[in-house]
């Protein structure tokens, strides 16, 4: 069933106060989706070059447990290293041929720290723990009844919406930044754990920002403070060229430091993120599929990350609702925003939700009802592309984390 309507709600934009978050690519609970997801397009393609379809598996279950190390200016010792325990269910047998799972997670997680996390070496600064299992016989059946398109493994509603906020542009922004190869080879003594909350009041903007410096490369109190100073100036300098449409943009970097404290009263890290010693990480608690935890808006309650792009509605349908919010703003004129929610039955097509429904906040003197064939036709050729789009999925071509 498909249902357009007039968004009767408050935009978000005209809200005095708007709440956004982003957790950045050294946060544990980021590391534990990527990482979840990685797994997953992994998996996803050894089971299409083993057996030529993608296989139950869901990667959605996984926790970074913190370990510990021992900080001091100029340097630093590992003392237990953090823990990942990558859970839930994966095919192990099929067509009366084994997979090595247990070698393709570990070469995925690996290779995802390797990659994205410069300052942790995957084989010496984490231990793992694969707890994986063959799923249920009702589940798996799923992957081996006929048909290109899979039945939903769950009763799952997801929401999307588009365009993105001032303020959401701006949180995304800054740690997109701050952890870009531009900004890293400016400041390396900096990590990849950063955090972004924005705070909008009206039209003024407050950013807060928490990012750690690399106790390698500060010799001191002292020398912490210059550094810090000197990432704040790039900081400022950076968001008042890119961040506009705000009357004031306040910075605030660092904020618990306290000098005279030692190393009490500053944020230094040894490998970049708060997981080697202070925060543990888990699946789902982290950004939206858009990059964004935003407070003020609608948000499924389903972890994207490392569920299956087949059946898994908790993925297909999170993603697609942002991906068709989108397209009804960029391709309808007269519609300024959408809000895109779908409804999966258990045991339905994929391709056939319960419920597909678009809310709209239309232009003035514009109506939803004048664009409601439109917004339906999107919904159905999307709907008929969905065997191709989960295979896009399967391939990690849209981002998850």
């Amino acid at each position: 069933m498909i249902v357009v309507e007039q968004y009767k709600g408050v935009n978000v934009t005209e809200q005095s106060v708007e709440i956004v978050e982003r957790k950045g690519t050294g946060h544990p609970d980021q590391i534990c989706d990527c990482v979840m997801d990685a797994i997953s397009v992994a998996l996803s393609q050894a089971y299409l070059q083993e057996f030529g379809t993608i296989l139950h598996h869901n990667i959605d279950k996984g926790l970074l447990a913190a370990g510990r190390v021992e900080k001091r200016f100029g340097g630093g010792e590992l003392i237990e290293p953090m823990e990942l325990t990558i859970g839930d269910r994966a095919t192990f047998t099929a067509f009366g041929r084994e997979i090595d799972v247990h070698q393709i997670v570990l070469d995925a997680a690996k290779g995802w720290i390797g990659s994205h996390l410069a300052n942790v070496d995957p084989e010496r600064h984490l231990s793992y723990r694969v707890k994986l299992a063959p799923g249920s016989e009702e589940l798996t059946d799923i992957f081996d009844r006929p048909g290109s398109i899979r039945e939903a493994n769950d009763t799952s509603a997801a929401v999307g919406y588009y365009p993105l906020s001032p303020t959401e542009e701006a949180v995304l922004a800054v740690e997109r930044e701050l952890n870009s190869e531009r900004f890293k080879s400016l400041f390396p003594d900096t990590g990849e754990d950063v955090k972004v909350m924005g705070l909008r009041r009206r039209d003024e903007l407050d950013l807060t920002v928490a990012m750690p410096l690399l106790a390698t490369h500060i010799a001191s109190e002292r020398d912490y403070f210059a550094r810090k100073e000197l990432i704040a100036c790039q900081l400022r300098q950076f968001v008042g060229e890119r961040v506009a449409r705000f009357s004031k943009v306040s910075l605030h970097y660092n904020t618990l430091d306290q000098p005279g404290r030692g190393l009490g009263g500053v944020y230094l890290s040894l490998l970049g993120t708060s997981a080697e010693d202070a925060d543990s990480g888990q699946v789902g608690r982290g950004n939206r599929v858009n990059g964004l935890i935003p407070i003020g808006r609608p948000i499924g309650t389903e972890a994207a990350a490392g569920k299956n792009p087949m059946s898994h509605v908790g993925k297909i349908y999170n993603v697609l609702a942002h991906r068709m919010a989108r397209d009804i703003c960029q391709s309808i004129e007269g519609i300024d925003s959408a809000y895109v929610m779908l409804l999966s039955r258990i045991g339905d097509p994929v391709d056939r939700p319960l419920m597909a429904n678009a809310q709209l906040h239309m232009a003035k003197g514009r109506r939803a009802s004048e664009v409601a064939g439109r917004v339906e036709e999107i919904f159905l050729r999307e709907f008929s592309r969905m065997g191709e789009f989960c295979l896009s999925l399967a391939k990690g071509a849209h981002r998850i984390c």
